[in-house]
Formats: C-alpha cells, structure tokens, sequence
C-alpha cells in the first residue's frame, strides 16, 4: 500500500475535500520547483514566482516553502500534496468527499488536535491509529493513555489506547475520538472505524461520500 500511496502522491493524485485544493512536489530543477496544482502537469516554479495561486518562497534539496492563501506549507518530493481551502475552514460542515487515488486509496490532509497529518481510510481498523513518531510530532502524551499490547506482522508491540481532542477532515470536526498510538513505525494516520462510524458511508466508482450522522 505505501508504493502505491506514494506514487499517488509523486503524481498529484490524491484528491482533497471540495472546496480545497492540493500542491504537490515532483521534483526540481536547478533551483526550480516542479509543481503541481490541482493535478495539473508538472510546472517549474523560481523562488518569488507564482503558478495557480502558489507561491514558491524558497527551495533546498528536495524541498520548497510555498504561500498558499496566506499560509505557508513545506512541499517535499514524494510526500501527498498539502491540501488547502476546506482544511481552512470553521469544521462545522457535515460532509467529506474524497477521491480515491490510483491505488484505490483514499487519501487526504487533515487536522489532530489542530496539527495536520496526512490520513488514509481504513475500515479495517478498529480505532484512529498512528505511529508514535507521528503522535510524538503531533504533540500528543500518548505514554499517558492505557498500554496495550497490539498484534503485527512482525510480531506483538507495546501501544497506547489515548482519546483525540478533535479530528478534522475537510470542513467536518469531530471531537473525543479513541485512537490507538503504536510502537512501531507508519507512514499514515489511519483513520478507523472510530472515526468512520461517526458517518454514512457512500462509494460510487472511486469517489466515497462521508455524511455525518446526528
């Protein structure tokens, strides 16, 4: 799933809640950024110049600093592109759209306890769960929630059983969610069953609907 993911995000594929938009980061070019905007074709961008609203601040290595309505983001090659606009926006909304990626994933940039992180739908887990490099990252005492022990492939882990203040996913927050915090490393925040249960769900094609339920 994680090379799937990423080429999605190398490509610009990864579509974000309406109302929003996503910038992406292919690659560079001397000391020109290659972006993408609302998956267009990749575009090379100088420091001070400006593409579909995007403003390349400055770039280094494999990253760029851009201004994206007002707010400043760090692009790096191969990350999901930061997604704008609902993200903004006051989380009194009822309903999420999203896009599946060329892997059949759905994908996009939310908020935990008002710090973005990227998240993946996963009806197979039972609870919002993350790593604990991303925990650790997003501000979150994990090591104060219940310690359990998880099962994985590579054997069983230590974890922690913590509640979010706020999950946000485009214009919709959600407050009090149980999560899980594992030991090991993962590259997404899952956005499980604690989470997902809070809505009805609809799929049609490769678009899923998420309407909150009262």
């Amino acid at each position: 799933m994680k090379t799937a993911l990423c080429v999605a995000a190398l490509l610009g594929l990864c579509a974000p809640p309406v109302g929003s938009q996503t910038v992406g980061l292919s690659g560079m070019l001397g000391s020109k950024a290659l972006v993408i905007v609302d998956g267009s074709p990749p575009k090379a961008v100088a420091p001070g110049e400006t593409f579909r609203g995007v403003k390349i601040i400055s770039t280094q290595s494999d990253q760029a600093v851009v201004d994206i309505a007002g707010q400043r983001h760090t692009l790096r090659i191969g990350d999901a592109p930061a997604n704008v606009g609902g993200i903004g926006s006051n989380g009194t909304g009822t309903r999420i759209v999203l896009t599946s990626s060329g892997g059949g994933h759905f994908v996009t940039l939310g908020q935990i306890n008002g710090r973005s992180a990227e998240m993946v739908i996963d009806t197979g887990a039972s609870a919002v769960s993350m790593g604990s490099a991303q925990a650790e990252r997003l501000g979150i005492e994990y090591k104060s929630g219940q310690m359990v022990q998880m099962s994985t492939a590579n054997g069983v882990i230590p974890g922690w059983r913590i509640k979010l203040k706020s999950v946000k996913v485009g214009d919709v927050t959600l407050l009090e969610i149980d999560a899980v915090v594992s030991s090991g490393s993962m590259p997404y925040v899952l956005l499980g069953n604690s989470f997902l249960t809070r809505f009805q769900m609809t799929r049609t094609n490769d678009q899923l609907v998420l309407d909150k339920r009262y």
